[in-house]
């Protein structure tokens, strides 16, 4: 775990120094937490929104650390039901459309396509012999076969069979059936912060969005006396 950590450190300081720092946002420091944000669709759009979480991303994609964790939380079916959730909540589109419409995105991107340390960050989590070595020993990892017996438990199947009477599940189910989705969505999508930084101006009167809403322009200032 130690090697873990003082890779990820490493990857974090060797990508895209060139690219302006932002504040500050907290980022998975187990695999179990990267498994849980990699599941939930309103938040893991952030990896590839910036390069600078991509990388330290990729530090735990390609350690078989990650693959056990996911592949435990998989097996409970209220995990699935709060991928699903996830999925229908607005924010989601939030997160995800700010890849196609925020010019901010590419040039993120543009920078360390042209940051050699980005591709050499890349090139040692790719390379790392200490995790191919991890990878090689996975067959004889004790975790792993603690997984197969997870999958042959009875009880593993008899919680799929109850997962509908699951408040989890139930919640998730009645979703789509709650009045105050649909409006949620709406917003979200007429909103311009929505779709980027550059975006939010459009919001600010006499800019064409509200001018082609007018319940959203501000009202006239009183007359003076």
């Amino acid at each position: 775990m130690k090697r873990m950590t003082a890779s990820l450190l490493l990857a974090m300081a060797l990508a895209t120094p060139a690219i302006a720092a932002e504040p500050a946002q907290a980022f998975p420091a187990t695999p179990e937490e990267m498994a849980r944000y990699m599941t939930d669709f309103t938040r893991n759009a952030e990896i590839l929104k910036d390069p600078k979480k991509f990388v330290p991303f990729v530090a735990y994609a390609t350690d078989p650390n990650l693959l056990f964790a996911l592949s435990n939380q998989l097996l409970d079916p209220a995990r699935w039901a709060e991928i699903a959730q996830s999925l229908m909540s607005p924010a989601s589109y939030n997160a995800w459309i700010q890849l196609a419409s925020d010019p901010n995105v590419s040039m993120r991107w543009l920078a360390a396509s042209m940051d050699g340390n980005f591709f050499a960050a890349l090139s040692q989590q790719l390379t790392d012999p200490n995790k191919l070595a991890r990878w090689a020993m996975v067959p004889t990892d004790p975790r792993a076969l603690e997984l197969l017996m997870k999958a042959l438990n009875p009880q593993a199947y008899l919680k799929w069979l109850l997962a509908p009477a699951d408040p989890r599940v139930v919640q998730t189910a009645l979703v789509p059936m709650n009045p105050a989705l649909y409006p949620g969505w709406s917003a979200t999508m007429m909103n311009p912060a929505t779709y980027g930084q550059p975006w939010q101006g459009m919001a600010t009167y006499p800019y064409a969005y509200p001018a082609a809403v007018p319940m959203l322009a501000p009202p006239p200032a009183a007359p003076k006396p």
